[in-house]
């Protein structure tokens, strides 16, 4: 979109159906004051649009569309499915949500409602054409957001029709029952059905399900609201060419690349903390890859702090949100918006961080958005002319793998956090890096790493080794490659095909947590845990040993040449700081080897976002995130990007949140 409108996108989410007209009025000048130029409306108003049923009246947003537009702020719109009003359940529980302990949610909050129902999906489209036919062509509206936040606050519906839809599901993908027992390994415990309308919900049990039925289960959910949104922008496309997005997350119960895959943007929230800023930043360096060649949203983010009527988080420091912005649009984002303007007077989210208070005077967010807001403006020039540096180094995120990990934690491994911690490292040590998922191109790329992703499928084997053969470095594990596409364990190998290809054999696989495990590798020693896997060669080179524990001897770092690159298997985790020492010194030997160049000598905490001009040039985005202030290492001939004064080759430091955009001289 901004490279259509000429500009880059400072936002918020905005409610006018709750005030009256003076309100309405004051924040639209104070919109303007600040900085403000696209809102997000609609997404909560189902009862204001259609009180009763069939009763569809969305003149008020046609209205504030225009308003907005007159004063030079655009719109996305919102389907406003989340919320579905009282009309829709009272009486009618068979269209509620149903939990995996069979809890049947009631009416209120959000998210209350079973989006595989047959009469929600009706009038859910309903209320969408509506809203398109009335609002789609209108000027002003730049695009659409389908509900919000699919799946947040409920998982996997279990209610009867989700049940029905659930064995119909099965048998489209077994298509015989024997198929589907034999997948799963059924006979365990006599787990054996004669009939697919046998096959319950994964719900309440003395024990433990299967884990084939309860990863399916989650991937059968991820498959329905992922149509649920295809519906939905199928009937806005009839009336709207403004591109469709999902303000999604890599927390919720989504499949994401699957869910973008018919969308035209992809968008994301986030509340991470200042002190957790890498788990802010993996969001920019994922999202940006769900829809490559075209800019990504930071659709929320709070302006101080985020809360609820049972929570209240630390607001952000002084400059963090700025930081926030310029990382966010530095790494590929089009629009950065918060959640919300003014602060809901009622509700359960009364205690949440604003721009403006209830009352219509600027909070502690305030001054942060008038930062944002410089920050964008001084940016926008230099960001719409350059485009985001292709990293070299690939980290695979997989939402499949998510799904794996929920249902085998094991000792307590948690996906999101595991990837988040491996990120950082990169992240610290100045490596630039593509997150990316399983479709990933590897075009161009050097480097691959794909931690905790329990199933390989053999087409991404296929195209990792091809990207092998031709001189790419592919660090497989830990915990990668353990587990069957049905969530079961390989009986021709511990790890299947990648042990024949890393030539190794897997000699045990066994939790190391606890057991005294020590590996050596690149002369440090260090704990080794996490459920792993031990080998022995098979015409490999071993680059880490284990020295003590129950294997010592064994390998748990190997290298094999295939073609004219490297695999690497990674049997086991490092942990603790000798971990992390060893970790980053395999990284750095690695993304070495293959010929990593696009990386910075930068301070931890001081991130560095390569950018390309027109001329090939590169651009450096360059802003500290840590709040301790930093340096970072440039070359002689490098000159401000704002001033064109030329900089002294070395270190050039960049204060507290403060950012700095440097031009490096042309390489021939």
């Amino acid at each position: 979109m901004s490279a259509k409108s000429g500009k880059l996108y400072h936002g918020t989410a905005w409610y006018p159906e709750l005030w009256d007209e003076a309100v309405i009025l004051h924040d639209i000048a104070r919109m303007k004051e600040a900085g403000i130029n696209v809102v997000r409306i609609g997404e909560f108003a189902w009862s204001t649009m259609e009180p009763s049923e069939g009763e569809i009246n969305v003149s008020l947003f046609a209205d504030i569309i225009t308003r907005l537009h007159d004063e030079g702020i655009d719109t996305v719109m919102c389907t406003p499915t989340a919320t579905p009003p009282i009309w829709l359940t009272h009486r009618h529980p068979e269209r509620l949500h149903v939990d995996e302990r069979g809890v049947l949610m009631g009416h209120g909050s959000r998210q209350h409602i079973c989006t595989n129902n047959a009469a929600f999906r009706e009038r859910a489209a309903r209320i969408t054409e509506a809203i398109a036919s009335k609002l789609g062509r209108l000027p002003g509206l730049i695009g659409w957001q389908l509900d919000n936040e699919f799946k947040a606050h409920v998982a996997a519906c279990h209610c009867e029709n989700c049940l029905l839809l659930w064995q119909g599901w099965l048998e489209q993908c077994y298509g015989t029952i024997e198929a589907l027992n034999e997948a799963w390994g059924a006979a365990i415990w006599s787990q054996q059905y004669e009939r697919f309308d046998q096959v319950p919900h994964p719900g309440p049990t003395p024990f433990l399900h299967n884990s084939s039925m309860q990863t399916a289960h989650r991937l059968f959910s991820m498959a329905g609201i992922a149509q649920f949104a295809d519906e939905q922008a199928a009937i806005i496309r009839r009336f709207s060419d403004a591109p469709i997005t999902h303000n999604s997350s890599i927390a919720f119960h989504v499949d994401n690349e699957r869910l973008f895959e018919h969308l035209d943007f992809a968008s994301f929230d986030t509340y991470a903390s200042a002190e957790n800023y890498a788990a802010y930043l993996i969001n920019c360096d994922l999202f940006r890859n769900y829809k490559p060649g075209r800019g990504y949203w930071l659709m929320e983010t709070s302006p101080s702090y985020s809360g609820s009527l049972q929570s209240a988080a630390v607001p952000h420091p002084q400059g963090y949100v700025a930081a926030e912005s310029v990382a966010a649009y530095a790494l590929g984002a089009e629009a950065f918006c918060y959640w919300h303007w003014r602060q809901h007077r009622s509700g359960c989210e009364q205690p949440h961080g604003s721009v403006l208070s209830a009352w219509g005077q600027p909070t502690v967010g305030w001054m942060n958005v008038l930062e944002v807001e410089q920050a964008r403006r001084a940016l926008e020039p230099l960001l719409l002319a350059s485009q985001p540096a292709k990293a070299e180094v690939a980290l695979v995120y997989s939402d499949r793998a998510k799904t794996f990990m929920a249902t085998e934690p094991l000792k307590g491994m948690n996906y999101r956090g595991l990837m988040t911690s491996y990120y950082a490292r990169l992240l610290a040590m100045g490596i630039h890096r593509d997150v990316a998922p399983e479709g990933i191109d590897l075009q161009g790329r050097k480097m691959l790493l794909t931690p905790f992703l329990p199933y390989v499928s053999e087409a991404f084997i296929r195209k990792a080794i091809t990207f092998v053969e031709q001189g790419g470095t592919w660090i497989i594990g830990p915990f990668t490659g353990g587990r069957t596409e049905e969530h079961t364990i390989p009986t021709d190998a511990a790890l299947g095909k990648l042990e024949a290809l890393g030539g190794v054999e897997a000699c045990f696989s066994y939790p190391l947590d606890g057991s005294g495990a020590i590996g050596e590798a690149f002369g440090i020693q260090a704990p080794l845990g996490m459920w792993s896997t031990v080998f022995e060669l098979r015409g490999a080179s071993s680059v880490g040993t284990i020295i003590d524990g129950l294997t010592p001897g064994y390998s748990f770092l190997t290298e094999h040449r295939i073609g004219d690159g490297l695999l690497v298997m990674l049997g086991a985790m490092p942990t603790g700081e000798e971990g992390d020492a060893m970790l980053r010194a395999m990284f750095d030997h690695y993304a070495s080897r293959a010929g990593a160049t696009l990386r910075v000598d930068a301070t931890s905490g001081t991130l560095v976002a390569p950018r390309v001009e027109a001329d090939g040039r590169q651009l450096w985005a360059i802003v500290n995130m840590d709040g301790r202030g930093g340096t970072v290492t440039v070359p002689d001939g490098t000159v401000d990007a704002f001033t064109g004064e030329l900089i002294a080759a070395g270190s050039l430091a960049v204060e507290r949140y403060a950012y700095r955009v440097v031009r490096l001289p042309l390489v021939d």
